[in-house]
């Protein structure tokens, strides 16, 4: 994973920690559902990248290339 990917998916999940936060603090339950799908999205796409990561490393090992 990318330093850049790792920083855009943190920014999200603050954004729906936030956006959790506030919707929780006013009564809005849709934009505290919304942060709750940010926050989702963020980890899902953490994992995919770490799958990725696993892959490109086993690709590596398996070819011999470093």
């Amino acid at each position: 994973m990318g330093v850049g990917d790792k920083f855009e998916n943190k920014a999200e999940e603050v954004k729906g920690r936030a956006k959790e936060a506030a919707g929780s603090a006013t009564g809005d339950e849709d934009l505290k559902n919304e942060g709750k799908a940010d926050q989702a999205s963020s980890a899902l796409k953490k994992g995919v990248e770490k799958v990725k990561d696993k892959a490109n490393e086993v690709a590596e090992k398996l070819t011999g290339d470093n």
